[in-house]
């Protein structure tokens, strides 16, 4: 018979804490009304995100330093991209929406 389901099967998770800790964390979540299993799967998930947004900014400074480092060669196409850039900022039309 299929699974009702639209969940695969979950692994489970064994780890060691202090047992007092414990207490006072199924004490909360208790408290809120909601099972310490989702309560310990929402950390994860934001764990993960949070090292996936981490891990991200750290490219995206790294790409940005390679193409600021590329951008101080005047003939580079960073430097053209940049003088555009300029060349629209200095625009009356487009310079007032930036400096309000």
């Amino acid at each position: 018979m299929p699974r009702a389901s639209q969940h695969p099967k979950a692994d489970t998770f064994n780890f060691r804490v202090d047992p007092a800790l414990k207490a006072e964390f199924t004490q909360a979540t208790e408290a809120d009304d909601r099972p310490a299993a989702q309560v310990l799967r929402d950390f994860m998930r934001a764990y993960v995100a949070r090292r996936n947004r981490k891990v991200f900014e750290a490219e995206a400074q790294r790409q940005s330093r390679a193409a600021a480092a590329r951008a101080r060669y005047p003939r580079s196409d960073e430097a053209a991209s940049l003088r555009e850039m300029e060349a629209l900022f200095d625009e009356d039309h487009f310079s007032d929406e930036w400096n309000a």
